[in-house]
């Protein structure tokens, strides 16, 4: 069964574990096949666990999983027991967890078998996965760029057809900044859909969420209807069932193609956004296009709020690991975004009030529509070292800034936003475009994502090699 994984997403691949037409051994050893062939090319997988998912096959699928027996990988910023988890770090190295952390085991309970864990940068905290230490994840499209963060390992990995879905955590955009540069389908879900992520308790700020990166939007829907019967979302959420087609009613979509932060956005990806803006007025939806309604004092806030975060970094690794734990082997951009603080701790809090203010703000802004369309990302992916995190901090910093700009906007405001394939630029690079709801509203995300998939068509569903 060579193209059991290559080829087939995951709700084909466990159909046909199911009706026995393939076994779920056959569907793991062609996905640890095809991870031995391309791995060692593009640098996915940090932690294989290939015995560990034999012997679990071995056990036994879970009869009314969903998804029994299609492979997958689980980032490595996340807990499985057992499993060492790194954090994307030289300072964390020889941490193994007792524990599977509760938003891995939701993910898990749809029936899939983890091969490993999957490359991210040190702590999530950048746009690019090429951590100090280890060889950078490197883009299948092409693999002199990059493959994006912080679920760059997850995303190059569904991208290059070693697993068709794969856990994926955003705290900025970390679902959907990969997902645009592998041309796969990320959703970002409403703040407080699935289970916590443990990092987030107590945060003042809770901006990170967890779900998947796929190649259809039948996986991601497949695997957020299964995440759902497995915890219910809060009474405040309304449910979003298992969406299996397009939109059913007229929407007014809002498109915004320039930037919140005032940098330039590349022009292929303007005309992407703006072609799928017009296959969505072909589908019958009301289309506007408006000014970035998010102020620029936005960008300074969250810069002082992520940083406040990699401050962060030093006390969890002293909790996690004791005297183990080595501060000066932090990659400098993490350590340069902790020190950006020093200067500016008296204005913290500050900024904390004014991002907690910003979901009423948000949620303002769809008084006059349903969705908001723009770019995920304000270029294509750019080559690799480009991102560099050995950069000084100033460089790296304007640099992250001109890639990305238009995704932290749903994490402070805890909304859904999907990032779906829409273009290929003329270097052959893939470019996605966002659709972005009000809290609660993912089953619309949802809807329309298959509309586009239909209309545009994935003519890749597995990344050139």
């Amino acid at each position: 069964m060579p193209d059991a994984v290559h080829t087939r997403d995951a709700v084909e691949t466990a159909a046909r574990i199911r009706a026995g037409e393939v076994s779920a051994r056959e569907v793991l050893e062609a996905a640890i096949q095809r991870a031995e062939e391309v791995d060692r090319r593009i640098g996915a997988i940090v932690t294989p666990t290939f015995d560990r998912a034999r012997s679990e096959v071995e056990r036994g699928l879970a009869p009314d999983a969903p998804l029994a027996g299609v492979p997958t990988l689980v980032k490595d910023l996340d807990d499985v027991a057992g499993v060492p988890t790194g954090f994307g770090s030289r300072a964390f190295r020889g941490y193994v967890p007792t524990a599977t952390s509760p938003a891995v085991t939701q993910f898990l309970a749809s029936g899939v078998i983890s091969l490993g864990k999957s490359a991210a940068p040190e702590f999530g905290l950048t746009a690019t996965t090429e951590p100090v230490g280890r060889p950078p994840t490197r883009n299948p499209w092409n693999q002199r760029h990059t493959v994006g963060g912080s679920s760059g390992g997850a995303a190059a990995a569904v991208a290059a057809g070693i697993v068709p879905i794969a856990y994926a955590t955003d705290g900025g955009g970390s679902i959907r900044i990969p997902a645009s540069c592998c041309g796969l389908v990320g959703l970002k879900p409403s703040r407080g859909r699935f289970v916590e992520l443990p990092n987030m308790r107590g945060l003042p700020v809770k901006l990170a969420v967890h779900n998947v990166v796929t190649r259809s939007v039948r996986d991601t829907a497949a695997q957020m209807a299964a995440a759902e019967r497995y915890a219910s979302s809060p009474d405040h959420l309304p449910p979003i069932g298992h969406v299996q087609g397009g939109a059913t009613r007229q929407l007014r979509v809002a498109v915004v193609t320039d930037s919140p932060t005032g940098v330039a956005v590349d022009a292929e990806v303007v005309q992407a956004t703006e072609d799928v803006a017009k296959r969505l007025e072909h589908l019958g939806h009301r289309i506007e296009a408006i000014s970035s309604p998010v102020d620029a004092a936005f960008e300074d806030d969250f810069l002082m709020y992520w940083a406040l975060l990699a401050l962060g970094v030093r006390a969890i690794g002293r909790q996690l690991i004791g005297r183990g734990f080595d501060a000066a082997q932090l990659d400098p951009w993490t350590s340069g975004l902790a020190a950006s603080l020093r200067a500016r701790a008296h204005l913290v809090p500050g900024a904390i009030a004014r991002l907690r203010r910003f979901a009423g703000q948000y949620a303002a802004m769809f008084a006059e529509f349903d969705v908001l369309l723009c770019p995920t990302l304000a270029t294509p992916p750019p080559p690799l070292g480009h991102l560099s995190v050995e950069l000084p901090y100033d460089v790296h910093l304007d640099r992250v800034r001109q890639f990305v700009s238009f995704t932290p906007v749903q994490n402070i405001a805890g909304a859904p936003a999907v990032s779906v394939p829409a273009a290929v630029s003329s270097d052959g690079l893939p470019i996605g475009v966002q659709l972005a709801g009000v809290v609660g509203d993912d089953r619309t995300m949802l809807e329309l994502a298959f509309d586009l998939e239909a209309a545009i068509g994935w003519e890749h569903p597995v990344a050139p090699r």
